[in-house]
């Protein structure tokens, strides 16, 4: 249980990295991107529970992190205008 949760954290942090990358933002503040991937891997996490999918490997999980990470930083822009 406490692992799962240790490796959801750090595969949010890590797809933090990558979505700045995809969605063309500051890669400059470390804790902020590490700190979008976590609430978008949770984000992410939501959303497939919603529609009855549920991440069984590694590969899913980053998707999903990735996916829920550029859901969130889409709404951070929307909602700060930045």
């Amino acid at each position: 249980m406490i692992i799962s949760i240790v490796v959801s954290l750090v595969i949010g942090a890590v797809c933090g990295w990558l979505i700045t990358s995809l969605m063309n933002m500051d890669s400059s503040n470390i804790v902020f991107n590490c700190g979008l991937g976590i609430v978008g891997s949770i984000v992410g996490g939501f959303l497939a529970g919603i529609i009855g999918f549920s991440a069984n490997s590694l590969l899913a999980e980053v998707i999903l992190s990735v996916i829920g990470g550029c859901a969130v930083v889409w709404a951070y822009h929307k909602f700060t205008g930045k």
